[in-house]
C-alpha cells in the first residue's frame, strides 16, 4: 500500500501560477521550512518528511483553519490507487457529465433526452465504481482473515457522492448557450475542493465539456479550431477527432476536418501522434474506435476523465471493454510532477452487419474483439513541456 501527501488538496493549492495566492510564501514564513521542500510537498514529490516538518505543517493547518487537531496528521495522507477503477472509487465526489438532445419541447430541458449508447456506458461506469470492476467481491471473501488484516480486506473504497450533470450537445441550442452551460459545469468542478472526479461521456460532438477538459489539460484555447496550424507539431492535443461529413462540426482544438493547413485527415475517426512526431489514423480498415483519457492531479485529488466512442456502437462496446478489461487502462502512460495521464485508443473489429439496421443497440451486452493501444508517452510529454 502506497500513500500520497494531500497538502495541496487541503489548501486548495492549484498548479496554475495565475491562481496561486502566495501559498508557498505563507507556509515558509509560518513554518520556517525550506521553500523547495514546501514546493515538493505540494507536488507530492517528496521522498520523505521529517517529523519536525510534519509537526510544523500541522500547526500551520490548524492555525489557518484548514483542519482541526483531531484530524491531523491523518488528513495529510491518502492511499494511492493501484488500478483504473480504484482511481475513480477513491474520489470522494464523482460527477458524471453527459450531453443531452432536444425532445419535442424544443430547448426546454424538461424534454431533453440522452442517447441509448451513452446510457449503457453510464451504467457500466456506475457498476465499475461501486464494485471496483468486480474486484470488491474478492475483498469481501477474506472476512475470515485475522483481526487487522480482515479490516483492510473489507475496506473497499467508494465515493461519498455520485451525481450526474447534463449539458446541451452542440447544435441543440444556440452555441453561446451550450458553451455557457459547459463552462458553468467545468468551472464549478475546477473551483471545488477535495477529492473529486469529473467523468465526461461522449466526444466534442455531443459533450462540450470534453473540449474544456482537453484545453485545460494541454493549455490550448477551447472552441478554437487548429485545422489551420502550419504543421501538425503545433497541435495542442496529441490526439485528434476527425468529424464525419454529416456530423455537427463545432470549432475545437481537439477535433476538426484537417490535421494541419498542409496535411489532410481523409478518414473520419481518431488520429494520434506517434513518438516520431508523425500522425496515424486509428480507424484501420473500417474499424470502429473509442478514446479513454484521464488526467489525475494527485496533490489536489482531482481526476478529469473522458470516455468517448466515435460511434454509438463504439460507445456501447467501450462500456463492455471497461467492465471486462479495465485493468488494461492502467498504469498511466505519463507521470511527472504529481500529474498522471492515461490516454488509450480502443479499436474494435468490423461490424458484422455492415452497418445494416438491426437490434444490436438494444443488446447492452454486445461484444467485439478490442485492441487497446496506449498513446505514446513522448507525444504527451512534448505537450506537457510547453505548459
Amino acid at each position: 500500500m502506497r500513500y500520497a501527501f494531500r497538502l495541496a488538496e487541503i489548501l486548495g493549492h492549484t498548479p496554475d501560477r495565475r491562481k496561486r495566492p502566495g501559498t508557498i510564501k505563507s507556509i515558509v514564513e509560518h513554518t520556517g521550512l525550506d521553500r523547495h521542500q514546501v514546493a515538493s510537498l505540494l507536488k507530492n514529490e517528496a521522498k520523505y518528511i521529517p517529523l519536525e516538518a510534519l509537526s510544523r505543517l500541522c500547526d500551520y493547518l490548524i492555525e489557518q483553519g484548514y483542519a482541526s487537531a483531531d484530524q491531523l496528521p491523518g488528513a495529510l495522507f491518502s492511499v494511492q490507487a493501484e488500478n483504473f477503477w480504484e482511481l475513480l472509487a477513491r474520489r470522494g465526489d464523482v460527477e458524471i457529465c453527459v450531453g443531452v438532445r432536444q425532445g419535442e419541447g424544443g430547448a426546454n430541458p424538461e424534454h431533453a433526452w440522452i442517447v441509448a449508447s451513452d446510457s449503457v456506458l453510464i451504467g457500466e461506469l456506475l457498476n465499475g465504481v461501486s464494485t471496483l470492476g468486480g474486484a470488491a467481491k474478492h475483498a469481501k471473501k477474506n472476512a475470515s482473515m485475522p483481526p487487522g488484516v480482515e479490516q483492510v480486506a473489507r475496506d473497499v473504497p467508494t465515493p461519498d457522492r455520485l451525481q450526474q450533470t447534463l449539458v446541451w450537445s452542440p447544435g441543440q441550442v444556440h452555441l453561446a448557450e451550450a458553451r455557457s452551460r459547459a463552462e458553468e459545469v467545468f468551472e464549478g468542478f475546477v473551483s471545488a475542493q477535495g477529492d473529486r472526479a469529473l467523468v465526461c461521456i461522449g466526444s466534442v460532438k455531443s459533450n462540450p465539456v470534453v473540449e474544456l477538459v482537453f484545453a485545460d489539460a494541454f493549455g490550448c484555447r477551447p472552441f478554437v479550431t487548429e485545422d489551420d496550424v502550419d504543421d501538425t507539431s503545433a497541435r495542442a492535443c496529441p490526439f485528434f477527432l476527425r468529424y464525419r461529413d454529416h456530423d455537427p462540426k463545432p470549432d475545437s482544438a481537439s477535433a476538426g476536418t484537417r490535421l494541419s493547413k498542409n496535411e489532410d485527415a481523409p478518414h473520419p475517426g481518431f488520429y494520434y501522434e506517434k513518438d516520431d512526431g508523425s500522425w496515424i489514423w486509428a480507424g484501420g480498415s473500417g474499424k470502429d474506435t473509442a478514446l479513454v483519457f484521464y488526467l489525475f492531479r494527485e496533490p489536489l485529488g482531482r481526476l478529469d476523465m473522458v470516455l468517448s466512442g466515435f460511434s454509438g456502437r463504439a460507445t456501447r462496446l467501450l462500456a463492455k471493454t471497461l467492465a471486462n478489461r479495465g485493468d488494461e487502462f492502467w498504469p498511466p502512460v505519463f507521470e511527472e510532477g504529481g500529474v498522471k495521464i492515461g490516454a488509450y485508443i480502443v479499436q474494435y473489429e468490423d461490424d458484422p452487419s455492415g452497418g445494416a439496421v438491426n437490434h444490436s443497440l438494444l443488446q447492452t451486452h454486445e461484444t467485439a474483439a478490442a485492441k487497446i493501444t496506449p498513446l505514446p508517452a513522448k507525444a504527451i510529454a512534448r505537450r506537457m513541456a510547453r505548459l
